[in-house]
């Protein structure tokens, strides 16, 4: 074998070890999750009454009338949202690609300022979408906040906002977006896979759910590819997940159309 075509095999193994990779890290990351929640779909879709007589609780309670287990519990979960994310961290560091997810650099104020920014642009386009959706029917009724009130409540809903804005932006913009295009797929096309799985990640939530987030994915690797910058993405998703859990908790039973 020439030295060329012994290279070109090891560029073909590192290619292929890089792509069972990815997979791997993508599916224990939001890919169970996806597909449970298409299967989710399929059954809301298929119940008497259709989405409309459907809801969807994000952050249930797990032990209602034992606070303090509940409390265990809700932590534990948080955990396991951020953990996939500290392995996609852990896997850039290694090879040398932290830098390219955006967290490095002195912009962290500019960052904060336009996450913000970006929060309420598409909180406010992504609810009007959601209360369009419920009034035509084609969503369920999504519940942000299933917790009882207790002093741990708020600060726990903003635990769990974070560690979905993690979650979801580390994995599925910042590491999956670097690792395509290492694997050479164009940055178009790396576009669509990382909003489709995000999309597919909230399909449980009807067709705001779907829709809503495959807009948000396509701008946010867009945003991505053209900034390199993750935090400001980070910070959009923290922020409307926390208005929307921490808001629901409190006015849900003062506001009729939440």
């Amino acid at each position: 074998m020439t030295v060329g075509a012994e290279v070109d095999r090891a560029a073909r193994i590192a290619a292929r070890v890089l792509a069972i990779e990815v997979v791997l890290v993508v599916s224990i990351a939001v890919g169970v999750a996806a597909a449970r929640s298409v299967v989710r779909l399929a059954a809301a879709l298929t119940a008497p009454g259709g989405l409309a007589a459907q809801s969807a609780t994000l952050n249930g309670s797990w032990y209602p009338d034992r606070p303090w287990l509940d409390l265990a519990a809700q932590l534990v979960s948080i955990a396991a949202l951020v953990l996939p994310a500290a392995l996609a961290v852990h896997l850039a560091l290694r090879d040398g690609t932290w830098a390219d997810l955006g967290f490095t650099g002195r912009r962290r104020a500019a960052d904060v300022a336009v996450g913000l920014a970006v929060a309420a642009a598409v909180g406010g386009a992504g609810l009007a979408l959601y209360l369009a959706a419920r009034a035509l029917g084609l969503s369920l009724d999504v519940e942000a906040s299933g917790l009882a009130e207790h002093w741990w409540t708020v600060p726990v809903l903003i635990l769990a906002a974070g560690a979905n804005a993690v979650l979801e932006e580390v994995v599925v913009v910042g590491y999956l977006l670097r690792r395509l295009e290492q694997l050479g797929v164009p940055a178009g096309g790396a576009a669509w896979v990382s909003a489709g799985v995000r999309s597919l990640y909230h399909a449980y939530q009807g067709l705001a759910g779907l829709v809503g987030n495959l807009v948000m994915g396509l701008l946010f690797a867009r945003w991505f590819h053209r900034t390199r910058r993750l935090v400001p993405l980070v910070v959009a998703h923290w922020a409307i997940d926390v208005v929307a859990f921490v808001g629901y908790a409190l006015l849900a039973d003062r506001v009729g159309w939440l």
